[in-house]
């Protein structure tokens, strides 16, 4: 009796063992092919997640016949208008990392089920809260988040396999075509990059990013390069340029508050800030800086960074060309030419050597060099 409820046990939990497993990994229904597109607008993530179905031969068929128009009800589930999955199988994703605006309307960050309601000269984009039903059997409309109308583009060349193709890119936008057939149907995804890249940077640097010096850095020197947000890059450049973070001895830190303050207008306090960061630089720290003085026309003072550098630096070929391009600059050729002959043997490689030979050629001729 024990015997046989030990075997009667056994074949229960046997029983619900293979009740409960799951079901092996097959490719989609139909010969489609499930796939995937990623592309990053700005820091923002847009991610599609659909299957593929193909033309197999229904040329001329697809488009108000295979996908009716508008919508449509399928015999089956509790919708009787029902949309275009904008795919095969399970229903179409996407997602966005952040907030973005679709053909100039806003949509909230967040994962969506994609819809299509097809026409030959408007489509209904449609972006739905359910984004986990199998197809749009289940679809409502009650759970719209976004409708926008665009207008389908015939195509020159046929698409045998549909696809998703992010096309006209910039850090700000780009188009999204879904593209079947014959015919793509476009929209564009617009972020505020600034934005995003401002707030983004405001919740790394109160995480563990936030304890090096490098991090309040790279966002201050973001924002003087684009010119956006100064007063709080200021204030994160002074953070950089703290004793408690390291970079008060770090020429790259000094430098970007050199920068932050420039796009400021306070130029005479970037001089002073400069002064602060020179002790600090390396030898090509110090010569990309002369150069750039000498680009801006201040040649008097890329003239004595070159020379500082030298001093620091002596009997390099940087060092050597520094000084050399400080000289003539100011006019003096012929200690530039001095310089210069002193770096030919000295130089890396032969281009280099090839260059330094134009340079002593025009330095013998009377010409200025930069």
């Amino acid at each position: 009796m024990q015997r046989l409820l030990l075997f009667v046990l056994s074949g229960w939990f046997t029983a619900a063992a293979v009740g409960q497993s799951l079901p092996l990994t097959m490719k989609p229904d139909g010969g489609n092919k499930r796939a995937s597109v990623s592309e990053t607008i700005g820091i923002t993530d847009v991610s599609i997640h659909y299957d593929r179905p193909g033309v197999k031969g229904r040329d001329g068929k697809i488009w108000g016949q295979l996908v009716p128009a508008g919508y449509y009800d399928q015999g089956f589930g509790p919708s009787k208008a029902a949309p275009w999955r904008a795919g095969a199988n399970e229903n179409t994703t996407i997602s966005f990392s952040t907030d973005v605006m679709i053909d100039g309307q806003p949509l909230p960050k967040g994962k969506y089920g994609f819809f299509v309601a097809y026409g030959p000269d408007e489509c209904t984009l449609i972006f739905s809260h359910n984004n986990s039903s199998w197809g749009s059997f289940f679809y409502k409309e009650t759970e719209d988040a976004l409708r926008v109308r665009v207008k389908p583009q015939a195509l020159d060349h046929k698409v045998e396999w549909l696809k998703y193709e992010f096309m006209d890119q910039s850090d700000s936008s780009a188009t999204i075509g879904l593209q079947w057939e014959k015919l793509m149907i476009p929209f564009t995804v617009s972020v505020n990059y600034t934005q995003d890249q401002i707030a983004s940077f405001r919740r790394e640097l109160q995480s563990e990013r936030g304890f090096t010096w490098e991090a309040w850095n790279e966002a201050a020197a973001w924002c003087a390069q684009h010119r956006v947000n100064l007063d709080e890059a200021n204030g994160w450049a002074d953070t950089a340029t703290s004793v408690n973070f390291g970079g008060n001895a770090s020429f790259t830190a000094w430098s970007t508050k050199a920068g932050v303050l420039t796009a400021l207008g306070r130029n005479a306090d970037a001089d002073v800030i400069m002064q602060k960061a020179l002790p600090y630089g390396s030898m090509f720290e110090l010569h990309a800086y002369a150069r750039k003085l000498l680009a801006e026309k201040r040649v008097k003072e890329a003239a004595d960074v070159f020379a500082l550098n030298y001093k620091k630096n002596p009997g390099q070929f940087t060092t050597l060309m520094g000084m050399a391009r400080g000289l003539s600059a100011t006019g003096d050729y012929k200690g530039a030419l001095r310089y210069a002959t002193m770096a030919e043997p000295l130089a890396p490689d032969p281009g280099n050597k090839v260059h330094l030979q134009d340079i002593i050629a025009k330095l013998k001729a009377g010409q200025d060099i930069n």
